[in-house]
């Protein structure tokens, strides 16, 4: 085999086409489809049935369940699906891979897109210059799918022929006569092989090389399919290390996978290979598939035809075991979904450290698809907002806490740190977003991006007045200022009013794209209904100091606690004047969002 360095690099370039036109294909499919993305995905995965049904089509569509695991596996990471369902696809995929090897099966290798491509490439770069920006990304999403078929077709033609230099694979051959224990060794082989090259298809091809070559038999043949399926785990497992610990159990529950279905096989293995044998040769009558290892190893010549027609019932073979295995597996293994959560949550353990500071959804490395990135950087938010909800209700803790006792001292300072944890969280959200602005976005999802670079200020804000809540009760003890039970009981009202608007923010915040102007407007009133109660009092607290029914010191610091409560709500109804800016830019020219102009105070804001 003549296979030079200018060879290699054609193999390179090859590789960097493909990943090109996968880079394009993502970036065209989010700008066009990204935001109904989520809702779409939601349809898909309501129950696991579907999800599995989801995964078989996606995996026959792309012809590679590596492709798909590692995209539910980003999903997940995404918060876009929970593990459960995303479990359900990757077994779906899982089954799905076998349509590429009956595409080989059955045509070998003669089906080709490359004839398509071409034309397809003719349509799709006029789009480009349409000023209608759909289209426009429509034409970016197809011309990355022709590079990316392009890329797989020269990679096809610059990979070394295993069919022209098969000896690499001969040496193999002696180890095909050690019973039980040559199973296992080729279930190792498969295993390897399609670790390091990263395709059950293309393991499956090494193999029919193989076993037309009589190096193999039927059975051999069959483990090495068998190791192949457990092999594909490696690109999810791959994919998920820079993600989170949804994103590493989603991996890992695809890997168990296929490792649980391979050892219950192994265990039943040659039953299971008779029994393929049986369906193949009399059951639909499609041929021996251990005619071509037996006549090869008969001594008997025979010709080029003969050979054709005896690899077709080992190819089929393959494939109907394959097939029927992750069937089987499939079978057995959906019920047990719920299981194998609890499992990956025990080998998995989550990160409950609440009071350090850390990013569940967003995560380092390369940045995909900035659509989906978004979709990241508000699960992130929602985690952001609920970290502030828990310092609101410390602060309610505190104020009855007696002043310079150890509990007021602990909770004062898992307050300061909690304040020292939603500065970092601003800034590593608004840098994240940043990048994403950085990216190739929508009109619609820059004004996204926008509006939630406002909502993270917003909460930072809302941490801020949170933490001066608590202060202010320090230096009410320092100035040794005492209050009545009236004062706390309106700071109570204040604080409570307070928690069910953070309430109803978190709701909106939680999915924004199904907030209806009923959630605005109850955010809004309780807005209004704060501000009413603030101003009754601070009216009634100028007559209480003046019948001394408390120090004016007390007062101070009482109307103190009860405006900065104010500021809290002001800063909460800002998150929902974002979330509203949010809506009408989704609301699309044909459809447009009638919400009116909900909160009249958006624009003037009185000063107080």
């Amino acid at each position: 085999m003549d296979y030079s360095f200018v060879n290699f690099l054609a193999l390179l370039g090859s590789v960097c086409l493909f990943l090109y036109g996968m880079k394009i294909m993502s970036e065209g499919l989010q700008k066009s489809a990204g935001k109904r993305l989520r809702s779409i995905l939601a349809w898909m995965t309501k129950n696991r049935f579907l999800a599995v049904v989801t995964g078989v089509v996606i995996t026959a569509l792309i012809q590679s369940s590596s492709a798909s695991v590692s995209m539910v596996v980003s999903f997940v990471n995404a918060g876009l699906m929970p593990l459960e369902q995303s479990l359900a696809v990757s077994f779906g995929a899982a089954l799905g891979t076998t349509f590429t090897e009956w595409i080989i099966a059955i045509f070998g290798f003669k089906v080709k897109l490359s004839a398509f491509l071409l034309p397809l490439l003719a349509f799709a770069v006029p789009m480009l210059f349409i000023k209608k920006s759909n289209l426009r990304n429509v034409g970016e999403l197809l011309i990355g799918f022709v590079f990316l078929f392009m890329g797989l077709d020269a990679i096809s033609a610059n990979v070394p022929d295993l069919s022209k230099s098969p000896e690499i694979f001969a040496s193999l051959q002696q180890y095909t006569s050690m019973g039980f224990i040559s199973i296992l060794f080729f279930t190792l082989v498969g295993w390897v092989v399609t670790m390091v090259i990263q395709s059950s298809a293309a393991t499956f091809a090494i193999v029919l090389i193989m076993a037309s070559k009589g190096w193999i038999s039927f059975d051999i043949a069959c483990a090495m399919v068998l190791g192949a399926s457990i092999g594909t785990s490696i690109t999810p497992l791959l994919a998920s290390l820079g993600g989170n610990g949804e994103a590493k159990k989603a991996a890992l529950g695809h890997a168990l996978f296929n490792l649980f279905g391979a050892v219950w096989v192994l265990i039943i293995f040659q039953p299971f290979v008779s029994m393929v044998t049986w369906i193949m040769k009399d059951l639909f009558g499609m041929g021996d598939p251990l005619a071509l290892y037996n006549t090869l190893n008969s001594g008997a010549s025979i010709d080029e035809n003969t050979l054709k027609t005896l690899t077709g019932p080992m190819a089929i073979g393959m494939t109907m075991f394959h097939t029927i295995f992750k069937f089987c597996n499939l079978l057995i293994m959906i019920w047990f979904t719920k299981l194998y959560v609890k499992l990956l949550d025990k080998l998995i353990k989550g990160k409950k450290k609440d009071e350090e500071f850390q990013l569940k959804y967003i995560q380092g490395g390369l940045m995909s698809a900035s659509e989906l990135n978004i979709a990241q950087a508000e699960r992130e938010i929602v985690v952001f907002a609920q970290r502030v909800e828990r310092m609101l209700g410390m602060v309610k803790e505190l104020v009855h806490t007696k002043t310079g006792t150890p509990e007021f001292n602990k909770l004062f300072s898992r307050i300061e740190k909690y304040e020292d944890i939603s500065d970092r969280m601003e800034f590593e959200i608004g840098s994240y977003l940043n990048k994403v602005l950085d990216g190739k976005l929508s009109s619609q999802a820059k004004k996204r991006v926008s509006g939630l670079l406002s909502i993270i200020s917003e909460l930072e804000s809302i941490a801020d007045s949170s933490n001066n809540i608590a202060k202010a009760l320090v230096r009410k003890e320092e100035a040794d200022a005492h209050f009545n039970e009236y004062n706390y009981k309106n700071i109570d009202e204040m604080l409570k009013l307070v928690s069910e608007a953070m309430t109803n923010m978190l709701t909106v915040l939680i999915d924004i794209d199904n907030t209806t102007p009923e959630d605005l407007m109850r955010n809004y009133n309780k807005e209004r209904e704060i501000n009413n109660f603030r101003n009754a009092c601070r009216t009634e607290n100028i007559e209480n100091v003046n019948q001394h029914k408390y120090p004016y010191k007390a007062g101070i610091f009482y109307m103190d606690i009860v405006c900065e409560t104010e500021k809290l709500g002001d800063f909460i109804v800002n998150v929902i004047d974002s979330v509203e800016d949010i809506m009408r830019s989704n609301a699309s020219p044909s459809n447009p969002l009638d919400i009116g102009e909900l909160n009249p105070e958006k624009t003037a804001k009185p000063v107080i």
